[in-house]
């Protein structure tokens, strides 16, 4: 019950909208009633979550597994019975596509261990099963690499990391308190940042390290290593990220994230002088892949005056290749679907339509989402504002992973509160009332929101969702 009652307060929050697409309309409150009791007896949301994550998988942008699943997906909207459901390419990927076929990484001295390894993406495979001396690269700067000069043919080397393990003492799941939602509700300045991002960011450092990495990067590939091994992820979950690589460049040295624990105990051992060897195969496989591709579906407006704009809901397809992107972002694209199934099947006819758009990309540049905005709304080179512009009536996102919703982010817009307030008065029994006027970033909204167009991101609780 606990599960169905989530799922209600989701899908109940991203449909009153669609009802409410000016102050001058009212809320309807039948059919909002109708909607949540019809998803309380005949929710899908637990179906789409094994069909979306453990069936589909990883959908790394440009991979096979993504074009498989851009197939799957559209083929799962018209059994829906959604009109005009497309995959629509928009942009092009000039890193192509990539796929993981085989990991396999262990150490071999001291002793035998096998450790839960992710390569980083759109880097190269190993030449069959390869075994080496591990060895750590201790460098401060471009200089330092001087000592490792034609002593490293054929190792594995372990990449410098700063990264020390934590003992946690809260919960790394949580709920909003109501002062923390209160604060929100009464803040009166519209800054954010994006999710994740240092408050203070020191450009002068990141330079030194962009460069560190870059001169790094050309000596490895000379001397002829193995393997890279990077530190990336805890709780024994190795992080999924991508190469600095473009198609058509040189396949990448083999490259592979451990996460803390396993690159911990070899380090340590290294520091200690206890000679540590490893084994790795690793086989991937570049592809085309060189188009990004969003899947959209709609349900067609019914008022003759303004069937021709467009309420659209969205959230990212795409995933890293490590996992099956279960928070990131398959239960936003669940929950849209959701929505817009439970719409289809009452036989609401909106006034306006209602489109929901499956990014592709989000993960490497909000690439989806700012192709639509190229393609439809404004031409990236010219300026010149395109049909769409005027028909689009508001944009509503999710990437927040699986918390439940508390209110939505204003933007700054601090005119549309009393929107917001009057919609989301039926969802006070579910704990979702906060209206803030801060921003949020580092998803799909901000492609709309740097236009000017009204896109909105949801107050959620955080469960779990930088885990790993």
């Amino acid at each position: 019950m606990k599960k169905m009652k989530t799922g209600m307060a989701l899908i109940a929050l991203l449909l009153m909208p669609l009802f409410l697409a000016a102050q001058t309309e009212k809320v309807d409150l039948d059919m909002f009633y109708k909607i949540k009791q019809f998803e309380k007896s005949n929710s899908q949301i637990e179906e789409l979550s094994f069909w979306m994550t453990d069936y589909l998988g990883p959908r790394l942008t440009g991979s096979q597994n993504k074009a498989r699943t851009n197939n799957i997906v559209k083929s799962k909207l018209e059994e829906m019975g959604l009109s005009n459901v497309v995959i629509d390419p928009v942009r092009p990927f000039d890193r192509g596509g990539w796929d993981n076929e085989k990991t396999y990484v262990a150490m071999t001295a001291p002793y035998y261990c096998a450790f839960t390894a992710t390569p980083k993406a759109w880097t190269g495979s190993t030449k069959g099963l390869v075994k080496g001396e591990v060895i750590m690269l201790t460098v401060q700067n471009p200089d330092d690499l001087n000592q490792y000069k034609g002593k490293l043919k054929g190792k594995i080397v372990m990449m410098p990391s700063s990264a020390t393990y934590t003992v946690r003492f809260e919960a790394i799941a949580s709920r909003l308190t109501e002062e923390e939602l209160e604060a929100l509700e009464k803040d009166n300045i519209s800054g954010g940042r994006r999710r994740g991002s240092p408050v203070n960011f020191d450009f002068e450092a990141y330079q030194k390290a962009r460069q560190m990495m870059q001169a790094q990067a050309e000596f490895l590939k000379n001397e002829g290593i193995a393997a890279i091994i990077n530190q990336s992820g805890e709780f024994n979950v190795p992080r999924s990220n991508g190469a600095n690589y473009r198609a058509g460049d040189k396949e990448p040295i083999p490259e592979i994230n451990l996460p803390i624990e396993a690159y911990g105990r070899m380090a340590r051992m290294i520091q200690h002088e206890v000679p540590v060897e490893m084994e790795i195969e690793i086989k991937n496989r570049f592809s085309k892949g060189d188009q990004v591709n969003n899947v959209m579906a709609e349900i067609p407006g019914s008022d003759p005056n303004l069937k021709d704009e467009v309420v659209l809901l969205g959230a990212h397809l795409d995933s890293w290749h490590g996992g099956t992107g279960a928070a990131d972002n398959a239960s936003g694209c669940i929950v849209m679907m959701e929505a817009i199934r439970i719409l289809k099947e009452l036989g609401v006819q909106p006034r306006r339509t209602i489109r929901v758009a499956l990014w592709d990309g989000e993960e490497q540049g909000l690439h989806g989402s700012r192709g639509y905005v190229e393609k439809y709304l404004r031409d990236p080179q010219s300026y010149d504002l395109k049909p769409g512009f005027e028909k689009f009536n508001v944009y509503f996102n999710m990437d927040n992973g699986t918390g439940r919703y508390r209110g939505i982010y204003l933007q700054g817009n601090e005119m549309i509160r009393p929107v917001f307030e009057t919609w989301m008065a039926p969802l006070d029994n579910l704990d979702c009332s906060t209206v803030t006027i801060r921003n949020t970033g580092g998803t799909d909204h901000q492609s709309f929101d740097a236009l000017g167009l009204p896109a909105f991101q949801f107050i959620q609780d955080e469960i779990e969702y930088g885990r790993g």
